[in-house]
């Protein structure tokens, strides 16, 4: 809805805001410093304002921009390769990584994968959500993770919610994962306690390798 009624230009800019500004206060709290990961969607990185909304919500925040991560589909930036390839490298210069999100399931090229200036492929959870019954899915899913590294690109899987799903991925050298399997979304004072090294978010901490 909020594509359509194009709120979701100004809903995308209050949760990239509000992102920056958490993480900059965990920052300022003394806690690990880590990046924090932010979904565009293609309406809002189509209209071309993207680099300078970014920019200015980094200057207001005062977060560094090497602790942002702006994640992307690809149907976003595959409706105009020419304008993305420009404005992805228009972030990259301002510091950001650059994740495709959601890998496999749009329509990519991969003469334009090795143009754009792009550091992450996540492995779409249709993919690791079949890992353990559908063979077709566990080999695509090791292609992702092989062809992510020979571009020297990390590879992340998305909705990884077993740990049979976990040590499969361990095997190929998937470099990160997400998923229910290691939390629910959090509110900000459990994720602090994690960043203090306090509490785990789960009952059995898992290692990313």
């Amino acid at each position: 809805m909020a594509e359509e009624t194009g709120l979701i230009t100004e809903l995308g800019e209050q949760v990239l805001f509000e992102a920056c500004r958490q993480n900059k206060a965990w920052q300022n709290t003394g806690c690990s410093i880590v990046p924090i990961a932010v979904n565009f969607s293609a309406k809002q990185f189509q209209m071309g304002k993207s680099v300078d909304m970014v920019r200015s919500v980094l200057a207001d925040t005062g977060l560094s921009p090497e602790f942002l991560d702006v994640e992307l589909t690809e149907s976003a930036i595959m409706s105009d390769p020419s304008f993305a390839t420009e404005t992805l490298r228009r972030m990259r210069d301002l510091g950001l990584r650059i994740a495709i999100d959601d890998f496999g399931t749009g329509h990519s090229s991969l003469a334009y994968l090795k143009r754009f200036p792009i550091t992450k492929l996540k492995i779409d959870k249709a993919f690791v959500g079949g890992l353990m019954r559908d063979p077709k899915d566990a080999a695509i899913t090791r292609a992702i993770i092989s062809m992510a590294h020979n571009l020297q690109l990390t590879a992340v899987a998305e909705g990884v919610e077993t740990k049979e799903q976990l040590e499969f991925l361990r095997h190929p050298g998937c470099d990160e994962v997400q998923g229910y399997l290691l939390s629910r979304p959090q509110p900000p004072e459990p994720i602090e306690r994690l960043l203090r090294g306090e509490s785990p978010l789960t009952a059995a901490p898992m290692a990313a390798n």
